[in-house]
């Protein structure tokens, strides 16, 4: 793909974010919407037979999701004259929206589509998915947030973090665990919107930093399936270590900072009372440790047979970004940060 053409991706992908973040009105929002599917190309840009099936499944959610939205924001200004979001919503419409833009995300029970479409893209390509193209979405659920269906987005998240961390024991390439995983985080995610929309954007916050560290990693160290984590250490000792570290704080693990998020939510779920359904939140979270886990056992305790016999990638040069350290770093070490964000 010539540079020019990535160029404009790009810039049409960042502007279309921008623009449902900085519009009230629906039209505009379903338009940066629209414009932010466009970015298609860049999911095909291997030319891989696997890649052009994802780009098709792709187009075909993120299309019907935004026809939803579409759809529904139309009846309901047809209805009440209305089209600012910030102005008050029929019921039957913003649980239309609200299905609609979990659909968008990929979360519980329309959630088949993510891991396909992670798998057929290329890692750099799978980090955009699973990080940018979240925050057009979620700027329309922070907008609504007066509006929506406590009771369907307290269910959904609870069974995005339980299929996400089920579907995720048998799988054995990373970018589909990766993507398990972003669904289990964005359950959790989900349940903080319903709760306090402050504390979701916080939540999204940490976890835009832990899987983008997490993605470089894999980028870095070509790391495409488990059988390929026990050849990192040769590659480079430093990094993998680090790797292990994002790992345990993907889980939730303390003192790494993927246990604020976590503590944070049970402690608001505990403050309203909420002690039966938090329990089952945290027992949602068991089955995806599990696999962070089996992921960190293989980078660190094992050796694949017959290393002597096959490629040895770690005599090709390290591409590592200047964001892999930052993000690492982040992705470890902000758990100290919690008594200044409980006392403000």
């Amino acid at each position: 793909m010539h540079q020019a053409i990535w160029d404009t991706m790009i810039t049409g992908l960042s502007t279309s974010t921008i623009i449902v973040m900085s519009s009230h009105h629906w039209l505009p929002g379903w338009i940066g919407l629209e414009l932010n599917t466009l970015s298609l190309p860049m999911i095909m840009k291997s030319g891989h037979p696997r890649s052009t099936e994802a780009t098709t499944k792709y187009f075909l959610v993120q299309a019907t999701a935004a026809a939803l939205v579409l759809f529904t924001t139309t009846m309901n200004a047809w209805t009440t004259g209305q089209w600012y979001m910030t102005a008050p919503l029929t019921p039957m419409t913003t649980t239309a929206i609200s299905l609609a833009i979990m659909m968008k995300l990929g979360l519980a029970p329309m959630h088949a589509w993510y891991p396909e479409v992670l798998q057929g893209s290329t890692i750099t390509t799978a980090l955009i998915i699973s990080t940018w193209q979240k925050i057009a979405p979620l700027t329309l659920l922070y907008l609504m947030n007066d509006q929506l269906p406590t009771k369907i987005l307290l269910l959904i998240g609870l069974l995005s973090a339980l299929l996400g961390g089920w579907t995720g024991l048998n799988q054995t390439q990373t970018r589909k665990i990766m993507a398990l995983s972003s669904i289990a985080h964005m359950g959790w995610l989900l349940v903080a919107m319903a709760l306090n929309p402050n504390l979701a954007l916080m939540i999204f916050m940490l976890y835009l930093m832990m899987t983008t560290a997490m993605f470089l990693t894999l980028n870095t160290t070509t790391m495409k399936t488990l059988t390929d984590l026990g050849t990192t250490w040769t590659q480079s000792p430093t990094l993998t270590a680090l790797a292990v570290l994002t790992l345990f704080s993907l889980g939730g693990l303390p003192p790494l900072t993927g246990f604020l998020p976590k503590w944070l939510t049970l402690e608001e779920l505990c403050n309203i009372k909420l002690m039966p359904f938090a329990t089952m939140l945290a027992l949602a979270s068991l089955p995806s440790l599990y696999f962070y886990i089996r992921m960190t056992y293989l980078t660190m305790l094992t050796i694949p047979p017959t290393t002597t016999t096959m490629e040895h990638k770690w005599r090709f040069n390290n591409r590592i970004t200047s964001l892999l350290p930052t993000s690492t770093t982040l992705a470890a070490l902000l758990l100290p940060m919690t008594p200044i964000l409980l006392l403000s």
